[in-house]
C-alpha cells in the first residue's frame, strides 16, 4: 500500500472514493493545499490537470517528491514540467483511451454542424425568419487528422465509416495504415493541407508541436478549408488564425481548445462569421467521471501489487508511445 496517495482536486472529489481509499492512504488536496500535502507523498492523482499548482508545489528534493503521477487526462503537457520529467524515478501515467470515442463523436458533429451550417439556422430560428438555403455535403470530403495517437485514431474510424475521405499527419510518414491509409510527415504534410476540406487538430502538446499551425501553414490550407482543433490551444497561432480567417481565406474554424482559457472575452474569435467556440469540452460526457476513476483504480491496484502500471508515458516526448498489454 502507498504510504500516502494525494488525490488533487477542485470543487468536487471523484467518485468510488470508498474504493480509493481502501487501497492506499488517501488525503485530498485543494490547489491551495497541495504545497503542503504534497511532500512526501508516495503517489498524486491529479483530478484536475490543469493547472500550475502542481509544478509549483512540486518538492525541492526528490527524496520528498511521489514517485507515481497520475494525469486524470489524456494531454500532460501541465506535468512535463523539468524537475518531473528529468526524475527518473518518477513515473507519470494519464487517462488514455477515456476520450477516445467521445472526441470523435464530437468532431463529427462539429463537422456536420459547419457543413450544414447550425449556428446559421439556430440564429435564424432566434429571429423567427424563414430562410431556405443549401449546404454542403460531407461524403468524399478530405480530412487531414493532425494527430495519429488513440484520440487521431477514434476519430479517423468515425470519419471514415460516414463516408469521408481521411488521411493522418505525424512523426513517421507511411502508407496502408489501418485507420488513415496514408500518413503524411513533414515533407508531405504541406500537399496534403493544399487538399483536405478540414483539417482537425488531435495532437499532444510538446514542444515540437507548439505553435505548428502558425501562418505559413495555415497559408497552405486549401482556400474554403476549416479548421478544427480538439488536441490543445497550443499547437496553434491564434493570431495567424484570426488573420486568415478575417481574410476570408478559411471558410471556419471549430475551436474547443486555447492558448489562454476560459478564452477572454475580448478575443476576436467570439464573433467572427464561421466559428464555432466551445469551453474545452470536446472529450467530456456524462459518463466520464466514472470511466476515469475505473483507469485510476486499475493503476492503483497494479501499483500495490506490484504490477507494471498501464499508461506509463513518455516524458520526453509528452504522450504514451504504444499500447500496452501489462501483466
Amino acid at each position: 500500500m502507498p504510504d500516502r496517495l494525494v488525490v488533487l482536486y477542485r470543487g468536487n472529489r471523484p467518485p468510488a472514493t470508498a474504493l480509493i481509499e481502501r487501497l492506499a492512504d488517501t488525503v485530498y488536496a485543494t490547489e491551495e493545499e497541495l504545497p503542503y500535502l504534497l511532500p512526501g507523498a508516495d503517489a498524486l492523482l491529479a483530478w484536475v490537470t490543469i493547472t500550475p499548482a502542481i509544478r509549483e508545489a512540486w518538492p525541492d528534493t526528490p527524496e520528498k517528491a511521489p514517485r507515481w503521477v497520475h494525469a486524470s487526462s489524456a494531454g500532460v503537457d501541465s506535468f512535463l514540467f523539468p524537475a518531473l520529467v528529468e526524475d527518473p524515478g518518477v513515473t507519470l501515467t494519464n487517462a488514455r483511451g477515456v476520450y477516445d470515442r467521445p472526441t470523435a463523436e464530437y468532431v463529427l458533429g462539429l463537422i456536420l454542424a459547419l457543413a450544414k451550417d447550425f449556428p446559421g439556422t439556430w440564429e435564424h430560428q432566434q429571429r423567427r425568419e424563414w430562410r431556405p438555403r443549401p449546404s454542403d455535403g460531407i461524403t468524399a470530403r478530405t480530412v487531414l487528422v493532425w494527430g495519429t495517437g488513440p484520440i487521431g485514431r477514434a476519430i479517423a474510424r468515425l470519419l471514415r465509416a460516414v463516408g469521408m475521405r481521411v488521411c493522418g499527419a505525424g512523426r513517421t510518414a507511411r502508407s496502408g495504415d489501418p485507420d488513415f491509409g496514408t500518413v503524411h510527415g513533414s515533407a508531405t504534410v504541406p500537399a496534403a493541407l493544399a487538399e483536405a476540406d478540414y483539417v482537425v487538430l488531435a495532437a499532444p502538446l510538446t514542444p515540437d508541436t507548439r505553435g505548428m499551425v502558425d501562418a505559413p501553414v495555415l497559408a497552405a490550407m486549401k482556400p474554403g478549408a476549416r479548421l478544427i482543433n480538439v488536441g490543445r490551444g497550443g499547437l496553434v497561432d491564434e493570431e495567424a488564425l484570426i488573420d486568415h480567417l478575417s481574410a476570408g481565406r478559411l471558410a471556419g474554424a471549430a475551436l474547443d481548445v486555447f492558448g489562454q482559457e476560459p478564452l477572454p472575452a475580448g478575443s476576436p474569435l467570439w464573433d467572427m462569421p464561421g466559428v464555432m467556440i466551445s469551453p474545452h469540452t470536446a472529450g467530456e460526457t456524462t459518463a466520464e467521471r466514472e470511466a476515469l476513476v475505473e483507469v485510476f483504480l486499475d493503476n492503483l491496484t497494479r501499483h500495490v501489487e506490484g504490477r507494471p502500471l498501464r499508461n506509463v508515458v513518455d516524458k520526453r516526448r509528452g504522450y504514451v508511445i504504444h499500447e500496452e498489454s501489462p501483466a
